[in-house]
């Protein structure tokens, strides 16, 4: 069972607001920069296979952040997001300190899914990639449509 957040007094748009009042449209590539923890390596010093998922996730919220929105107030309207789908390819290791840079892009989605493509790079190089795909879903975890401004146009 998913339990949405309450409703925040620091959303930007409030829960009770009709659906329209979402921005026009989300964006579809965007990039953040995540400083490897110590806490997130394992013992043989690396960032530990894991904690990419946390990235990507991270990395999606960024991305729309860029907008002025957040999963919260998406939750608090009613449209709950959940992973359905990931995929992790591994290239090169990454290590404490690091910092690393994930540039998110949305590769399709449709009227209740979003796919989301990641690439994880460490200066240049490219240490990681992945593929997630999210369902919206309501309250009581039946599909429902995505808020107009992440759909396909």
């Amino acid at each position: 069972m998913i339990t949405p957040h309450p409703e925040s007094a620091d959303s930007p748009i409030p829960s009770s607001a009709p659906e329209n009042s979402f921005p026009n449209k989300a964006p579809t590539k965007g990039e953040c920069q995540i400083r490897v923890r110590y806490a997130e390596t394992d013992r043989m010093g690396l960032l530990h296979h894991a904690n990419y998922l946390v990235y990507f996730e991270q990395a999606r919220t960024e991305l729309l952040r860029d907008v002025g929105y957040s999963y919260r107030d998406l939750e608090d309207k009613g449209f709950l997001l959940v992973l359905t789908k990931i995929e992790v390819r591994y290239k090169r290791p990454a290590y404490y300190d690091d910092i690393l840079t994930i540039v998110t892009s949305v590769e399709r989605t449709t009227g209740v899914r979003i796919d989301h493509r990641y690439e994880v790079r460490k200066g240049n190089e490219l240490i990681a990639e992945g593929n997630t795909t999210l369902a919206c879903i309501d309250r009581e975890g039946r599909p429902q449509g995505l808020p107009e401004f992440l759909r396909d146009r």
